[in-house]
């Protein structure tokens, strides 16, 4: 691996994308720390420490982790790509079910239009967004996305807006729509002139700049300061924690590289002298079809329940109670649960036409063995999704959970917790895989090995013996994964209990 790192800058193309790249990511981080004109940056990154100490902040928090921390002093990055992938997102789901947009997609052409519209839907979210940041921030007392946030004003004497008004919406407004849109630009300039995908890129590193603030907070927690009191945690209960830090990244990998990979039979046919067809070829099949898309859609839509009961009866203790279960109480977890089950086929039934397929492997010749062409290969597929996707959800559930049991059983910062699972470990982990199979298949173009000499990436250089073999998830497996996170997600939630009730 490391003569990988080697070759990579022997290369010219190679070496010109990577510091292409890097440069990039020097220039969005500088981004992130600009704050914006009229807001003093002091107050909110007071309370972004003390939420996340205290193991809250909500849906505050999960943008700044997807904006790299720029939120914490609202940056003119503060509202990062994330209206660009929720434009991406609805416009996946339109195309899928819009008869129009889904012609407009296969014709030539059609994609760059897509992309047009999905820009222009970004700039129109970007406005709504920036105009309610705006005005949340002139009155943070009483916005309920930033609970708390008065007795820091208190503490330190001065106001987060000083000059609030028309002139600082307007300013606000206009900069952080101006910041998103330089954004796009930067990550098209990635994924065209560097390495790897641009946008999926800016949210890796936005996170992983998150990091080290993690591992702060999770040494003042564990570890005593001077004259500080002493930490109920044992050694024993940091090394378990590493361990699994460890264990839930190696899952990750392996559930995202998971695939099934199905047989598929060409014909024999005959022109002239020339004889076509007659190889075996497989259709990968992937676990984890979704991806992230089904946490964040859970996590999206069970943030209004208890925002709206919020707003709705802003002094109601009874209010406060049912939106605190809401939003990190059992009911909670059991609905992010249900919502990711649903969201992962429903996922799979908007993006995987199992029909078009059949159609496809007909029209050219192609059957699985064993399946006869046609509605009983479109039945396969379906059945063999199904089963794959049943193994994918369990799986996305305990990562989506895993960090909130975290901070309620083991006492980890939500900060830090992150790490341990949620949207964020498997952004990484997707992009980073990603990554570096670009930069390998560079290396492999050029004669050079890749990252792995004996067990690397699969894809540019696997044989059709490797591909028929190791890599080929039967039924049994799958009920094996599913058995194991099951009983993962109950001691998981045992221990939770147990911490609770002690």
């Amino acid at each position: 691996m490391i003569s990988a790192f080697t070759n990579i800058f022997k290369i010219p193309e190679l070496r010109k994308r990577v510091l292409f790249t890097l440069l990039m990511i020097v220039i969005v981080r500088a981004g992130s720390s600009i704050t914006t004109p009229g807001i003093n940056a002091e107050v909110l990154g007071a309370w972004f420490a003390s939420a996340g100490e205290a193991g809250r902040g909500g849906l505050a928090a999960l943008f700044n982790l997807f904006s790299g921390g720029a939120l914490g002093h609202c940056a003119i990055f503060s509202l990062g790509v994330m209206p660009y992938i929720s434009a991406s997102i609805m416009m996946q789901l339109l195309t899928a079910v819009v008869p129009r947009l889904g012609k407009l997609a296969r014709e030539d052409g059609g994609r760059r239009k897509i992309t047009q519209y999905t820009r222009y839907v970004t700039i129109v979210l970007c406005l709504f967004q920036g105009y309610l940041l705006a005005l949340s921030l002139q009155a943070p007392q009483a916005n309920p996305f930033l609970p708390g946030i008065g007795q820091v004003i208190e503490r330190l004497g001065v106001d987060l807006v000083p000059n609030p008004g028309f002139f600082f919406v307007f300013t606000t407004v206009l900069t952080l729509t101006t910041g998103t849109v330089f954004l796009m630009w930067l990550g098209d300039q990635i994924t065209d002139r560097g390495i790897g995908n641009g946008m999926s890129l800016i949210i890796a590193v936005g996170i992983l700049a998150q990091l080290p603030a993690g591992l702060q907070q999770a040494w003042k927690t564990f570890v005593p300061s001077d004259g500080g009191a002493a930490t109920n945690v044992s050694p024993v209960m940091l090394v378990l924690l590493i361990v699994a830090l460890l264990a839930v990244i190696a899952a990750v990998i392996a559930v995202t590289q998971a695939q099934r990979k199905i047989s598929i039979q060409y014909a024999k046919r005959v022109v002239g002298r020339k004889v076509y067809g007659g190889q075996t070829q497989y259709m990968p099949l992937k676990v984890n079809y979704a991806g992230v898309m089904p946490i964040i859609f859970a996590q999206a839509i069970l943030m209004f329940p208890s925002t709206i009961i919020t707003m709705a009866f802003p002094g109601s203790p009874t209010a406060q109670y049912i939106a605190h279960w809401l939003s990190d109480g059992w009911p909670h977890y059991a609905l992010s649960g249900g919502m990711i089950f649903f969201f992962s086929y429903f996922w799979v039934a908007t993006q995987f036409n199992p029909a078009q397929i059949a159609d496809d492997l007909k029209k050219y010749g192609g059957f699985i063995p064993g399946v006869r062409p046609g509605k009983p290969t479109a039945d396969f597929l379906d059945f063999t999704m199904s089963r794959l996707t049943f193994a994918g959800a369990i799986f996305l559930t305990i990562i989506a959970i895993l960090p909130m049991l975290l901070t309620r059983s083991a006492g980890v910062p939500y900060m830090a917790a992150q790490f341990f699972g949620g949207t964020g470990l498997l952004i990484i982990v997707g992009v980073t895989l990603d990554t570096m199979r670009q930069v390998e298949t560079h290396l492999i173009q050029r004669h050079y090995d890749g990252f792995l000499r004996k067990g690397h990436i699969r894809g540019a250089r696997d044989t059709k013996a490797r591909m028929g073999t190791n890599t080929l998830l039967n039924d049994r497996t799958l009920i094996m994964m599913a058995a194991v996170f099951g009983a993962l997600a109950i001691a998981a939630a045992a221990l939770a209990i147990y911490s609770r009730y002690q």
